[in-house]
């Protein structure tokens, strides 16, 4: 995950890094007891409250990378796991990273992995992206091939989006940034059995998995592109508003190239931009799920 707008968010400043595409490597035997401990917490945890709550896929594609409960996983060991599926690696790194090597990674197929796991005072919260975050909330998903080549399709047109950014002097990345979020981060999908959980930002937050299923709170706005890069949000909280697919097919197809070309000139013309506070004329709101869950 990468958020270069938000001010809170600070790059570790070390040119050996920077040379290295921030990739950082972690001995797996320097993770302490009480990490493994608060890994295993935190998977019961979730896994309990996403049994109805998030799509039937996440649990396969865990399954299948064999992520462990009882203790942190290897990331090189669900490196290969993955790649033998999709073709997909991971990326030890020491946080959040700058976008073009974000974006770089992506586009190769290659995801950015947090070295490192929350203590347990973030238990309930936490800012940045962790282990926890990644592995448990990011890689399964990745294990699904359409939504894999959407990741990756991400990547590619993100870095278009900084060289527009640069050469037209308007924050196209910015407005691509949202579409990220609101979906990979951020993301409901809406299935025969009602709304689902698929971004990692909730699958990974144990208060976000049902406020943003269940609560009257938020809108839940049909996914439109234009819509989507327009829409600011707010990391501090929970969500205001949450974008619903009806398909991974849909997602890949409506935030490919052309697609992204007509958006920008749109948003540049008009130079829409709005707060996570306004409802448009043009929301299709998805009412929530009614079935309240027990956990």
């Amino acid at each position: 995950m990468t958020n270069e707008e938000l001010p809170s968010f600070r790059f570790k400043e070390n040119e050996e890094l920077e040379r290295m595409g921030y990739r950082e490597e972690r001995a797996y035997e320097t993770y302490t007891d009480d990490d493994h401990r608060i890994w295993r917490e935190l998977f019961d945890r979730q896994m309990k409250i996403l049994k109805k709550r998030s799509v039937p896929e996440f649990f396969d594609n865990q399954e299948h990378l064999e992520i462990e409960r009882s203790k942190m996983p290897n990331y090189n060991e669900l490196s290969d796991l993955l790649k033998s599926t999709t073709g997909w690696e991971t990326v030890p790194v020491p946080g959040l990273i700058p976008g073009e090597h974000f974006f770089k990674y992506l586009a190769n197929k290659k995801f950015p992995v947090t070295n490192w796991i929350r203590s347990r005072e973030q238990m309930d919260y936490i800012v940045e992206p962790d282990a926890f975050h990644d592995i448990f909330g990011h890689l399964p998903m990745l294990v699904d091939p359409v939504f894999a080549d959407y990741v990756q399709q991400y990547g590619k047109e993100a870095q278009k989006a900084m060289k527009l950014t640069e050469k037209t002097g308007i924050d196209v990345s910015t407005a691509l940034a949202r579409v990220y979020w609101f979906t990979v981060e951020f993301g409901l999908i809406s299935t025969k059995n009602g709304l689902r959980i698929y971004g990692a930002g909730i699958q990974s937050s144990k208060e976000e998995s049902i406020y943003s299923l269940e609560s009257d709170k938020p809108r839940r706005i049909e996914f439109d592109l234009e819509r989507a890069m327009r829409t600011d949000y707010d990391f501090t909280n929970l969500q205001t508003n949450y974008f619903v697919i009806d398909s991974y097919e849909q997602l890949l197809e409506d935030t490919g190239p052309k697609s992204l070309e007509e958006a920008y000139k749109i948003i540049i013309e008009n130079n829409y931009s709005y707060s996570n506070t306004e409802a448009l004329d043009m929301d299709k709101i998805v009412p929530p799920n009614k079935i309240k869950h027990f956990y």
